[in-house]
């Protein structure tokens, strides 16, 4: 087995499934892989990728595990713990086929149930390309000294950084090798990784909120102009004043802004960016909180665009003294062994609310257009609904 843990996933793929199944435990979902680095699969891909999916059947929590969950993590519930003990993956929900070096992948079921393939299928997809294509990355000694230099740059600036890196990594070894350095030499600085199993194996903290498929299945179900307004009530419903990181950008960050009122302003500890300029979305932000008299100084940006050092820097020198700051790092880290990553996603694409007709597909705007997702019809009525 490539994968070897149920919590070898990142840690909003479980807050969110927590409240699906809370709030919405008949939607379903599907979800669609894209190849947005027009990446040529090598024969037998496809094969291979079965296998390793197959064999994630097998995955479960362990008792370790859930008390791990648990005591880590007290907003989750009881239920939802036994739920997840309970949980096995179904390969059924997953289809995979290739078409000469092309790769489809999609899955369908309820979403309480796919919420959770999107990430290990990314990972497991980057680990066989790897393998199949016969391509040697660096020796782990040159993966620990990259990765310690990075931190030890980062401890310079007096910020905090945390590990984003699952979806996008060399391997599930690489992985280990970072979040383990990271740890080692990054003390004051690196306060987490987003991937549950190796933030328990390391004792740090599991990191992330929700996603922008939270927010796209609420405007299938309530409309794009309630999307936001809704999704960010229903994470409140659910966990209270927890988890508040409130992501800006699945319809474009101006129009989250427009809904993200006093209220969520406050309760919310800060919001994360995610796409577009982030110098422009930092001051977005600062002017937007100081608007609805809140100090931006109490509230915190998750910078988490393809971060390598100088943009961080750069966000960094321009931030400091206006608003709170931290930073999530992923393919920098847990894919930076002396080939080219994989420019990859997979998507929610369709989505049936309980007692919805018929199947509704669902788009991201996100604050550049390269970056939008869905049906292109789709994503011209969103625009003129919302006026973007």
């Amino acid at each position: 087995m490539i994968l070897t843990s149920l919590l070898d996933n990142d840690f909003y793929k479980f807050t969110m499934q927590h409240g699906v199944i809370k709030l919405f435990p008949k939607a379903r979902a599907r979800y669609t892989f894209i190849n947005r680095g027009h990446h040529s699969f090598p024969p037998g891909f496809a094969e291979a990728l079965r296998e390793a999916v197959d064999q994630m059947q097998h995955l479960q929590l362990t008792a370790e595990e859930k008390e791990y969950l648990a005591v880590t993590c007290p907003y989750l519930d009881p239920t939802y713990l036994d739920f997840l003990q309970g949980y096995r993956y179904n390969p059924a929900e997953v289809h995979i086929a290739q078409q000469d070096d092309q790769l489809e992948v999609h899955a369908d079921g309820y979403w309480y149930r796919t919420i959770l393939w999107e990430v290990p299928l990314m990972s497991l997809i980057c680990e066989l390309f790897y393998q199949l294509t016969g391509q040697q990355r660096v020796p782990d000694e040159e993966v620990i000294r990259i990765t310690r230099g990075k931190i030890e740059q980062y401890k310079k600036m007096d910020i905090t950084i945390a590990d984003f890196g699952t979806r996008r990594r060399h391997s599930l070894a690489v992985h280990k090798l970072v979040v383990k350095t990271l740890r080692e030499y990054g003390e004051g600085c690196f306060i987490g990784t987003s991937n549950v199993h190796l933030a328990m194996r390391n004792g740090v903290k599991p990191v992330g909120t929700h996603a922008h498929e939270w927010f796209m299945f609420h405007a299938a179900k309530y409309g794009f102009k309630m999307a936001n307004m809704l999704g960010l009530e229903n994470w409140v419903q659910v966990y209270r004043g927890d988890l508040g990181i409130a992501l800006s950008d699945t319809y474009t960050t101006p129009v989250f802004f427009e809904q993200f009122d006093k209220k969520f302003a406050k309760l919310f500890d800060g919001v994360r960016h995610d796409s577009g300029d982030p110098i422009l979305f930092a001051d977005r932000t600062i002017v937007h909180y100081k608007g609805k008299g809140v100090d931006p100084l109490t509230k915190t940006i998750i910078f988490s665009d393809g971060l390598n050092y100088e943009k961080v820097a750069d966000i960094a020198a321009y931030c400091r003294g206006k608003i709170g700051m931290s930073f999530g790092i992923g393919t920098n880290f847990t894919n930076d062994v002396g080939l080219t990553a994989l420019n990859i996603v997979i998507k929610m694409y369709e989505a049936l609310p309980e007692d919805a007709p018929r199947w509704t597909p669902v788009v991201k705007l996100s604050d550049e257009n390269g970056k939008y997702t869905g049906d292109p019809k789709m994503i011209e009525l969103a625009k003129e609904m919302l006026n973007t």
